[in-house]
């Protein structure tokens, strides 16, 4: 995530998120992986949280789309990252399967976006920033919210039922998905994907140097850290708290 000068803001809040995902994946794993209901209680109480940290992630991820050489590149290699989580999910806990999770929906929405850079660049300078693609991207989050629910809503006036033949778990990674899909961390495209094209906007006044003079310098340096290495300590952190957590359980049964 290179400019002319590091935003260290976006390291700093990509490291925040990350800092929440980690305490939430804790309290869900103490709570149903090993059974404990302090867990559960603390995973419930901050479930609310999650799409707002989650959603501030990929948020960032859209801006820093505007900073790397290669969308494609880097959205490939990610993918093959995120199918690695599949099948280590798949061979060490079954019952957690990650089928399409946020590495999976991140790495499709990086090469889309590496592509449409692709195709623009044949048409001369990259686009300005302008404020209404970001509202646009704001209503239809609102609108689609609850597509992988089955419906369209308009918050407080309207809920549309949408038809249940739309949904096959085939489709599941575009938001429609079939009965019997199962996935322990689900990001679909659908509405998620609005997130990240909001960020990409965004991103065109990081690209150009215009972000505000406050974001530059760095203020929290352990939230910074964080950021920078967000995706080695998403594929660590899980096994790390499950295999704690049955030291914990192991140390106390021996008491």
């Amino acid at each position: 995530m290179q400019t002319k000068k590091r935003i260290f803001l976006m390291d700093e809040l990509r490291g925040f998120a990350v800092f929440c995902m980690v305490f939430y994946h804790g309290f869900y794993t103490m709570a149903y992986l090993l059974g404990l209901p302090w867990g559960e209680w603390l995973y419930r109480f901050f479930m609310p949280a999650e799409p707002w940290f989650a959603g501030l992630f990929i948020f960032i991820a859209g801006i820093s789309s505007n900073l790397t050489h290669s969308n494609l590149v880097r959205g490939a290699k990610l993918f093959g990252v995120a199918l690695l989580v599949t099948i280590a999910t798949a061979v060490a806990v079954p019952q957690e399967l990650i089928v399409f999770g946020i590495l999976h929906f991140l790495s499709i929405c990086m090469m889309a976006f590496g592509l449409l850079q692709r195709l623009r660049s044949s048409h001369g300078d990259p686009p300005p920033f302008h404020l209404w693609p970001v509202i646009l991207c704001a209503v239809l989050l609102v609108l689609t919210w609850r597509v992988p629910s089955g419906y369209l809503q308009i918050p407080f006036l309207l809920r549309l039922s949408l038809p249940q033949a739309w949904y096959q778990p085939w489709l599941a990674p575009l938001g429609l998905p079939g009965a019997g899909f199962s996935s322990a961390d689900y990001f679909p495209l659908i509405p998620w994907c609005f997130v990240f094209a909001a960020g990409t906007v965004v991103g065109r006044l990081a690209r150009d140097g215009k972000f505000p003079a406050w974001t530059y310098p760095s203020r929290v340096p352990f939230f910074s850290f964080l950021g920078r290495h967000a995706l080695l300590i998403y594929i660590v952190h899980q096994p790390v708290i499950y295999g704690a957590g049955l030291l914990v359980q192991w140390i106390g049964s021996q008491l």
